[in-house]
């Protein structure tokens, strides 16, 4: 339980940081040299740098070379989610075929959907369906047609790895094996998925995925781009300048952000395979208590493969933003989806395209569990929402019927 009183079940929103997260960061706040300058300081904060460029990767079963650290996910997406991107592998000539097309899933994270820097009319969604699995067919089909229409011109295909408010896990090889038919590269938002499954960017075969420092336990404002090889290039840079992080991303770098970064992720691999059990125990016995309280409650998602940690779920007659001021004053934070909707409580996206019934999706909530979580958290949730339904006339008619 994080702290005595409260229960926190936003993990997804952001995961409380580690001690010795912050522990890390506290003695690279005292490291005084610019990772820039060659004098003894500077190579000092240039080697923490890289130490943890090497965790991260370590975390991906990427190489410390392909890793590019950022602000966040948020940049790191809409950096590689750009027009003009090119693979100058060998297979294609870097220059003729630049990406002019970004189709991306209709249940991606808002930083994907409306964050890229694709012109109108050059970025669209594929359908998902009601699990929240992406069209395969659909995607096949929209690539065959644009490979044929402009066979000098390239595709970019941008699927997150787990949804950020189902938990639900997208078929990515299967994905690759389509984009690489019709000569498309692949990018996965994968915010969600680190630290809480295992990832190998080998197998999964992605051009790139992105990562965020504060899903896995480090600081908030750091997040990283990673490559499976060196070959993408990219002409517009965002920011442009000192040629800071292989040019990607210019500026001096945050160093204390990029060392607690290290830290999580090395921590997060450790305790990966058990942590996975763990969670997965406790958010099987969060949902059926729920059933057990509510049988009409719906978990969204339920018959895809899904995170280990998260359950999004609503019980007809209950208003996800009253569940949430009940719940906040029992003393239980969880979230009606996204976080990143400036505080307010909207209808998800995400169970638009998954086609849930509108009144129902209006009182989705989402828990999410982590490292802080255990079963005390579930049963202090179990017994706030148990009043929160107590509380509800609707469920009191419907109880009645």
């Amino acid at each position: 339980m994080f702290g005595t009183t409260r229960s926190y079940l936003d993990h997804n929103a952001t995961t409380p940081v580690r001690p010795v997260v912050a522990e890390a960061m506290l003695r690279a706040l005292q490291m005084p040299g610019n990772p820039s300058s060659v004098h003894n300081e500077g190579r000092a904060a240039r080697g923490a740098i890289e130490k943890a460029r090497e965790q991260v990767a370590a975390l991906c079963g990427a190489k410390a070379s392909n890793v590019v650290f950022t602000s966040g996910g948020t940049e790191a997406n809409a950096t590689i989610l750009s027009p003009g991107l090119s693979d100058c592998s060998g297979a294609r000539d870097c220059v003729r075929a630049p990406v002019t097309l970004l189709l991306s899933s209709a249940s991606e994270h808002p930083c994907v959907r409306d964050g890229h820097r694709f012109p109108i009319g050059q970025a669209e969604t594929i359908p998902v369906d009601s699990d929240g699995l992406i069209d395969l067919g659909g995607l096949d089909q929209r690539l065959s047609l644009f490979a044929a229409e402009r066979p000098d011109e390239r595709a970019l295909v941008s699927v997150h790895l787990a949804n950020n408010e189902t938990g639900v896990l997208q078929p990515i090889t299967e994905i690759v094996a389509i984009a690489r038919r019709h000569g498309a590269l692949v990018h996965s938002d994968a915010v969600q998925a680190a630290g809480k499954i295992a990832i190998d960017i080998n197998a999964l075969g992605v051009d790139a995925l992105t990562l965020s420092a504060h899903k896995i336990g480090g600081p908030k404002g750091v997040g990283a781009i990673v490559f499976r090889t060196g070959a993408l290039e990219l002409v517009d840079k965002p920011l442009r300048g000192g040629g800071q992080e292989r040019g990607w991303r210019a500026g001096t770098e945050n160093l204390p952000g990029i060392v607690g970064f290290g830290v999580a992720a090395e921590e997060a691999g450790k305790a990966l395979a058990g942590e996975a059990a763990r969670l997965t125990a406790l958010r099987d016995q969060l949902e059926a208590r729920l059933i057990m309280l509510a049988p009409d409650t719906a978990i969204f998602g339920a018959k895809a493969p899904r995170l280990p940690n998260t359950s999004a779920f609503a019980t007809p007659g209950i208003k996800a933003e009253t569940a949430l001021i009940m719940l906040d004053l029992s003393g239980v934070a969880l979230s009606s989806g996204s976080a990143c909707s400036s505080g307010k409580v909207r209808r998800s996206h995400v169970l638009t395209a998954m086609g849930v019934d509108p009144v129902m999706s209006e009182g989705a909530l989402r828990t999410s569990l982590g490292w802080t979580t255990c079963e005390a958290d579930i049963d202090q949730f179990i017994a706030a929402y148990a009043k929160a339904l107590a509380a509800n006339p609707n469920r009191k008619v419907q109880a009645a019927a």
